[in-house]
C-alpha cells in the first residue's frame, strides 16, 4: 500500500506467554510511532496499515530481552528434585504476582499468584538447561490484559541440575609470538554448549618434552591471556577447557606454535635523498 493513502495503523500488544488466551491489546495510530508501558516480560507485537480497502498484512516484532543480566537479590530459587521452589520478599503487597518461567521465550510458562507470600514452587524442570524466571508485581489478576498493570519485580536464571560443558572454546589463536611470550584468544563456549554457568577457563601449556610448563585459571568474562616466561627456540602447545560448578569440560585441540631464536625485530626504515649537483 502506498504511503499517501494510508489512512492509519493497527497495533496489536500481546504478552508472551498468553495464558490467559485474551486477545490482543489493540492500538490505532495515525502516526508511526508508539510508546509501550509494559514489564520485562516478552511482548509481541503486530503492526499492519489500514485504508479504504482494508487491512495490510502484519509485520511481527518481538520485544527482545531488557537485560542479559539478573536483577539481583530479588529472586531465590531452591531445586528439589525435577522441582524448584522460588521465594522473593515484596517491596509492597500488590493484588497478585505474575510468575513466567522456561527456556527462551518460545518455552515461556506463566502463573498468576494471588497470595502475598512470595513462594512458589515449579515443577518439571529439565537437568542441564538453563530457565530464566522472573516475577512481575501486577493490580489485574483475572486474565484480563497485562499491559501496563505489570511491574518486573526481579530476573534470574536457574539450574535444577548442572553438568560440565561439552566442549571448549572455539577459535584458538596464538598471535605476537615472541622467544619469550605469546598471546593466546579465542572465543567463549556459546551458553547452549556450557551446561550450567561458566565460572571460567584453565589453560594448560606444554613444551616440546611434554612437560606442563603453565596451568593458569581465568574468570568466564577472559578471552585473552598472555603466556610469559617462555623459552627462545621452543615448541609449545596450547589446551584450553572450560568448567562450571559440576567440573571441567574436554579441552580444545591442542595448539602448536614455536617461539624464535632471536626476538622480535622492529622495522627500520632509511631514507637518503640525493642531491644533484
Amino acid at each position: 500500500t502506498q504511503s499517501e493513502n494510508v489512512l492509519g495503523y493497527y497495533v496489536d500488544v500481546e504478552r508472551i506467554p498468553n495464558s490467559c488466551r485474551d486477545s490482543p491489546n489493540r492500538i490505532f495510530l495515525k502516526d508511526r510511532k508508539v510508546l509501550l508501558n509494559i514489564s520485562m516480560a516478552y511482548y509481541r507485537v503486530n503492526i499492519s496499515a489500514y485504508n479504504e480497502a482494508g487491512e495490510s498484512p502484519q509485520v511481527i516484532y518481538i520485544v527482545p530481552d531488557f537485560s542479559a543480566t539478573d536483577l539481583p537479590g530479588q529472586i531465590h530459587v531452591k531445586h528439589l528434585g525435577t522441582n524448584a521452589v522460588v521465594t522473593w520478599t515484596p517491596e509492597y503487597n500488590p493484588k497478585c504476582f505474575v510468575v513466567d518461567w522456561g527456556t527462551s521465550k518460545e518455552d515461556m510458562r506463566m502463573k498468576i499468584v494471588n497470595t502475598a507470600t512470595g513462594n512458589f514452587t515449579l515443577e518439571n524442570f529439565q537437568p542441564y538447561k538453563s530457565y530464566k524466571i522472573m516475577v512481575h508485581a501486577s493490580d489485574v489478576c483475572q486474565c484480563e490484559s497485562f499491559t501496563g498493570h505489570e511491574k518486573t519485580f526481579g530476573v534470574t536464571h536457574f539450574y535444577s541440575v548442572e553438568g560440565v560443558p561439552r566442549t571448549g572454546p572455539a577459535n584458538v589463536t596464538i598471535l605476537n609470538i615472541t622467544k619469550h611470550s605469546a598471546l593466546v584468544k579465542w572465543t567463549e563456549i556459546a551458553a547452549e554448549d556450557c551446561l550450567g554457568f561458566l565460572q571460567g577457563y584453565r589453560i594448560s601449556l606444554t613444551d616440546s618434552s611434554r612437560k606442563r610448563s603453565l596451568a593458569v585459571t581465568l574468570n568466564s568474562s577472559t578471552t585473552s591471556y598472555r603466556l610469559t616466561g617462555l623459552k627462545e627456540k621452543t615448541s609449545y602447545r596450547v589446551q584450553i577447557s572450560g568448567f562450571t560448578n559440576a567440573g571441567e569440560g574436554p579441552p580444545t585441540l591442542s595448539q602448536p606454535f614455536s617461539t624464535p631464536k632471536y626476538g622480535t625485530v622492529e622495522a627500520l626504515c632509511i631514507c637518503v635523498t640525493q642531491h644533484q649537483s
